[in-house]
């Protein structure tokens, strides 16, 4: 990076002592920051219009005077503030809700200009909580009089802090711009340029702080967006070609085992999880580590095909890994995994942070020396002490709930082991090409033969008397049910029901029944008793929080009540509905809720619609948008400052085939072209680089 472009801002003009501090607190430290502190928004001031000449419905801005001012309590939690500007045309008023200080930003005699949606209210134009900005104080004049950024022109509006207005911001990025922008350097070879239609970077930096008309603006929003999808996809690609580069052990994928395996399984695999099988099966014997995604909708049988590859590594004499997120999860895997595996030698133990002390020491000496084949557990697994033979094959399920730096400790157990992660929550195709770009990826989307569609029913909380009278009709025909609420315990800050509170309530109310209470806060043994209990039949109807979300197996409860489901999201939602539809009975989710919002109502909509799981994580991304992940964070997406996976997946799509043609050696660059490519992800990413590829 050019010197100058590491220059502090306290030496640009405009910024001074007491503005560094504020600009600090937008992550402004640099000249090279401010160039990169792109606006949220952009508003048309070359065509300010009178007010007698808006339309209402459409967005507008107007110029005015401030001429009244007052703030108006409703009731005793509720206030409007109403700031009444006019120009030599008509009036206009701004409106703020609950927002009673906007009366203090206003004067009276300011000249202000607003921006937003105009309305009718009473046969007067209104803007509710509209962009605002004062021009001139009705007291004195702000600054300088020189208006030639913030008026007659395409205006930038940025997210700033208190005690710093757009105009003075304006002024320091205006400044930084017309002074700084000739060290810019274009870094993106000519190739790409050409072949994807994008401007040079020095045009895409003025354009996008200071269009000239908004097809430049869009050319420029174009260019930087690429460029953040690019370096992301490039960091992935290098990491991809490393792992390629590295040496993964060959597997037997015809040995006794895998054979004996194969003949005491007591069904068939589906069509996909035969073609999921065949793509692991090559990675293992390619002769360079396996890293793949397993996605599969709940039920559809990923633990079954994560069995078969633990079985080709005991062919191979390797030991396999499996590390879930519960210790519920933990010990049903342990239960499936001995099941499946009767009268196979191939030793399985279970390691958990409870384990006592004596048989922890044991199964540690047995891994040591290789004597266990498939091992099971939780974060225990990532323990100092834990140490293996000769580690070939990690398995992670829910990998979403596990950090980035517990995922590497692990694969660090051996040499370059195979990886194959797993969930169950389904991945949209944008999500997956940004989380997931170095990782293969293999899809289950088919449910094991015999299973029904289960069927989702959205009742309001009035009708919980008709639930009761449908559930005690199930409970007659031996059927096992589910009712699951947000909180343990009754709080006073949220008005909801809570588990212990229906506990109580579930059991007067199916007095010749067994009702039993699991959450969090349980010991784990207490848990556990429980978990096996209710496998058993000897518990009716399960009272739980979200600890049931993932995993929980149970053939016989065919029902799920969710009450105040609202309150989740629609991954969780999805998740809880799986924990149904596990046998050949016909089974029921029953959705109990009073959205007050309309993302709180299209979420429960689409439960009721659809139980395919891509269409809802589709959906889920639409509604909450994309989040962080970089580092060591173990959710969301990285944080891009002007493009989003949802709106831009063309632009994701062609970064991608940019990043991995230069690393593929499709696209010919010179060194120094690549030099400066990858000097530009090691300042982007940091120490964050070596992790992309575990993500």
């Amino acid at each position: 990076m050019n010197i100058n472009l590491n220059k502090e801002i306290q030496y640009l003009k405009g910024v001074g002592p007491n503005r560094v501090k504020l600009l600090n607190k937008l992550g402004i430290f640099s000249v090279y920051d401010l160039i990169y502190y792109f606006p949220r928004d952009w508003v048309d001031r070359s065509n300010i219009k009178p007010i007698n000449k808006v339309k209402i419905g459409e967005k507008e801005t107007v110029k005015g005077k401030v001429i009244s001012k007052e703030t108006r309590k409703i009731r005793y939690n509720f206030s409007i503030t109403n700031i009444l500007i006019r120009d030599e045309k008509g009036y206009i008023s701004g409106v703020w809700y609950n927002q009673p200080y906007m009366e203090k930003i206003f004067k009276m005699g300011d000249e202000v200009i607003f921006h937003g949606k105009v309305e009718l209210y009473r046969g007067n134009f209104q803007m509710n909580t509209p962009e605002y900005e004062i021009i001139k104080s009705g007291e004195k004049q702000i600054e300088d009089n020189d208006d030639i950024i913030n008026v007659n022109r395409i205006v930038p509006i940025y997210p700033l802090t208190e005690n710093i207005t757009q105009k003075q911001f304006r002024k320091i990025i205006k400044f930084t711009i017309d002074n700084y922008l000739k060290y810019i350097e274009e870094y993106m070879p000519d190739v790409i340029l050409k072949k994807y239609s994008l401007v040079d970077f020095k045009n895409a930096i003025y354009n996008i702080h200071y269009p000239e008309s908004f097809e430049l603006l869009q050319k420029a929003q174009e260019r930087l967006k690429f460029d953040e999808f690019f370096f992301l996809q490039l960091a992935y690609a290098i990491n991809k070609n490393k792992i390629k580069d590295k040496k993964g052990e060959i597997f037997n994928t015809t040995g006794i085992y895998i054979k004996q395996f194969m003949e005491s399984l007591p069904f068939e695999f589906t069509n996909a999880q035969k073609r999921v099988i065949e793509e692991i099966k090559n990675d293992l014997i390619s002769g360079k580590p396996m890293n793949r995604l397993l996605q599969g909708d709940v039920g559809s049988g990923k633990t079954i095909v994560a069995i078969y590859a633990a079985v080709l590594a005991k062919d191979s004499n390797k030991q396999t890994a499996i590390m879930v997120p519960t210790e519920i999860l933990a010990v049903q895997h342990f239960n499936n995994i001995k099941n499946y595996l009767k009268g196979i030698d191939v030793n399985v133990e279970l390691l958990l942070g409870g384990t006592q002390k004596r048989l922890r020491e044991k199964i540690l000496a047995n891994l040591k020396e290789g004597n266990i084949d498939i091992i099971i557990g939780t974060h225990s697994l990532i323990q100092e002490d834990v140490k293996f033979k000769n580690l070939g094959l990690v398995i992670i399920d829910e990998q979403h709930r596990f950090g980035v730096l517990q995922r590497a400790e692990l694969i660090k157990k051996g040499e370059n082991p195979h990886c194959l992660i797993m969930t169950a929550t389904p991945i949209p195709r944008t999500l997956s090409l940004t989380v997931y770009g170095d990782t293969d990826v293999s899809i289950i989307d088919e449910l094991p033969p015999g299973r029904k569609p289960i069927k989702t029913i959205l009742f309001s909380d009035d009708k919980i008397f008709e639930i009761y009278s449908f559930i005690e009709q199930k409970l007659k025909e031996n059927i096992q049910v589910y009712a699951v609420y947000p909180l343990v315990e009754e709080s006073e800050k949220i008005d909801l029901k809570s588990a212990i509170k229906m506990h109580k309530e579930w059991s007067e109310r199916f007095k010749g029944y067994n009702v039993a209470l699991i959450h969090g806060q349980m010991l784990k043994q207490e848990r556990e008793q429980i978990m096996q209990e209710f496998k058993q039949k000897k518990i009716h109807i399960l009272v739980a929080t979200t600890v049931i979300e993932v995993g929980i197996d149970v053939p016989d409860a065919s029902v799920i009540v969710i009450e105040h489901a609202e309150r989740f999201g629609l991954s969780q939602l999805h998740q809880l509905r799986g924990r149904v539809g596990r046998g050949k009975t016909q089974s029921y989710c029953i959705l109990v809720g009073d959205p007050k919002t309309e993302d709180g109502f299209k979420r429960l909509e689409i439960m009721v619609r659809t139980q395919n799981g891509f269409e809802i994580a589709e959906e889920d991304l639409s509604i909450r948008g994309p989040g962080e992940f970089m580092g060591t964070k173990q959710h969301g997406l990285p944080e891009f400052k002007i493009a989003n996976i949802i709106r831009d997946r063309k632009i994701l799509e062609l970064s991608k085939e940019a990043a991995f043609s230069i690393v593929e050696k499709k696209c010919d660059l010179n060194h120094i072209q690549k030099i400066k490519l990858y000097d530009i992800i090691k300042m982007k990413y940091k120490d964050k680089f070596n992790l992309l590829n575990i993500s």
